[in-house]
């Protein structure tokens, strides 16, 4: 299952959401999303869980939870529209 993770702290690292959701299960990737012309966050970024049990027992637990100083958004990704 695929993850959006969102009001990330803009020093979070692809590295540190993946730590963050190790706990719950297998990480299959964990992205931070990097705008392209600062080479600095955009504050929100997705992580993919191949057992979506485990995936929806991070979001019950991470969602709403105080992470860098920040309060996360935690919930499944919705399919991105056309453009």
């Amino acid at each position: 299952m695929r993850l959006y993770v969102g009001n990330l702290s803009y020093k979070f690292t692809d590295a540190g959401l993946n730590e963050a959701f190790a706990p719950f299960g297998d990480v299959a990737s964990a992205n931070v999303v990097m705008d392209r012309e600062t080479n600095r966050s955009k504050g929100f970024g997705f992580v993919d869980m191949p057992d979506d049990g485990a995936a929806q027992a991070a979001i019950d637990a991470l969602n709403g939870q105080p992470l860098a100083g920040r309060n996360l958004v935690v919930n499944k990704a919705r399919p991105r529209a056309a453009r």
